[in-house]
């Protein structure tokens, strides 16, 4: 928990599961400085919501960026969508003129390697 004491900014990026659920929390906030930022563009439920609206009534943190919601569509009432310390965006980072022309080159690329016996690039569990 050290480095996120020196952590200008923590941006979050795992998959959700049993480990990932709400793993951060009031504690995480606690252990990072006020002047730092949390950014959010992986899973909703990582981040306890309660945790981070009060960490950032509170001013323990500086402000989040965030385009995932623990409830998803998120409630229009959500303390979130009207604190000025927050930055929301919808969850679209992949949509991009870029992404648009490299997904058909790259699903082709992942899908020849399997095709040959090789592992695809980026293999999460290769126990599977």
């Amino acid at each position: 928990m050290g480095d996120v004491l020196k952590a200008d900014y923590v941006s979050l990026h795992p998959d959700l599961n049993e480990t990932s659920l709400h793993m951060i929390d009031d504690k995480t906030f606690a252990h990072m400085k006020p002047t730092a930022y949390f950014i959010n563009t992986s899973r909703g439920k990582v981040v306890d919501e309660v945790a981070l609206i009060k960490a950032l009534k509170e001013k323990r943190i500086a402000g989040a960026g965030l385009d995932v919601f623990e409830k998803e569509p998120i409630d229009q009432d959500n303390p979130l969508l009207k604190m000025d310390n927050v930055i929301v965006l919808p969850h679209s980072a992949f949509y991009s003129d870029a992404s648009s022309v490299l997904a058909p080159i790259t699903i082709g690329k992942h899908a020849g390697k399997v095709l040959s016996g090789r592992w695809p690039d980026n293999v999460v569990n290769k126990s599977v």
